[in-house]
């Protein structure tokens, strides 16, 4: 798939928003007044910067509210609603904080609605047949465990952040070793794809034509193997493992902190490209190209 950038900061921006509101959400932050503010405007900002930065991949950014009427089958428009709603309760829930109430039950309620909008965001290309390597329960277990990370990082909850931070190493490194595998496993080939199997065995002589159209510029995009191990490498080291070693091995201060959230988001940033730049679409095939 061609990573986009609006969708790469769309997913990245996001799932840290959301991910921090779920902590807020749970009152891991004490304090009121202007500490209040200051954490609330964060998960906003973050959420809403992500949301807007999703608008640049629509064709006709223009018909967005489109994209809300569909939520009974589509999961970017249940994505869309809960986003929404989430920020509404949070808003709320953030204009009590700050004024010095704080309603755990209203609380509970945006923690539930955050985790749900990051699932939605996931099972938007979880649910992708076309895409064998997305389809799998590693998909939206990366998204969830990347956003409770990054939002425990934001909200200094360092003991939860280092145990998040391991499980999406692990589960991310597990997904890289399955994935490679299911676009084989799925049984789509060139002679499904064209649908002359009967024929024999089948190779592409030549290109369907000679110039580029809508599916190769957003479908079909090619990842050298040394290029993906460095990136790979890269954003694991960046994403989960420097930030794990930072928190355990020194006292977590400001400085210390923001080292390790400016990590954590380059880190971020990269697997989330790799997400879709080395996701085989079938429509490849046809192509000759994985």
């Amino acid at each position: 798939m061609h990573p986009a950038p609006s969708i790469i900061a769309f997913t990245t921006l996001s799932g840290l928003g959301f991910g921090l509101m779920a902590w807020l959400g749970l009152g891991q932050i004490h304090g009121q007044g202007l500490v209040a503010l200051a954490f609330s405007a964060l998960a906003l900002f973050l959420a809403g910067g992500g949301l807007l930065a999703s608008l640049a991949h629509l064709g006709q950014p223009r018909r967005f509210l489109k994209a809300f009427s569909q939520w009974r089958s589509s999961w970017l428009s249940r994505e869309a609603v809960l986003a929404l709603a989430t920020m509404a309760m949070f808003t709320l829930y953030a204009a009590l904080w700050i004024a010095g109430l704080t309603l755990a039950p209203l609380g509970w309620l945006v923690t539930g609605l955050a985790l749900a909008t990051i699932f939605c965001t996931a099972m938007i290309y979880a649910q992708m047949r076309s895409v064998p390597r997305w389809r799998s329960p590693t998909t939206p277990t990366i998204f969830l465990l990347a956003a409770l990370a990054g939002g425990a990082l934001l909200s200094d909850a360092i003991p939860a952040a280092q145990i998040l931070l391991a499980a999406l190493l692990l589960v991310q490194a597990l997904d890289w070793h399955l994935g490679a595998r299911r676009l084989a496993r799925s049984g789509t080939t060139l002679a499904t794809a064209t649908g002359l199997g009967a024929l024999g065995r089948l190779r592409l002589f030549e290109p369907p034509h000679t110039g580029g159209n809508y599916l190769l510029l957003e479908m079909v995009h090619v990842v050298g193997r040394n290029h993906a191990r460095k990136l790979r490498a890269m954003g694991l080291v960046l994403a989960a493992l420097a930030p794990l070693v930072f928190s355990l091995v020194l006292p977590v201060g400001h400085l210390v902190g923001g080292i390790v959230l400016l990590s954590h988001l380059a880190g971020m940033l990269i697997l989330r490209w790799l997400f879709f730049a080395e996701a085989e679409h079938v429509v490849g095939l046809y192509y000759g190209k994985r």
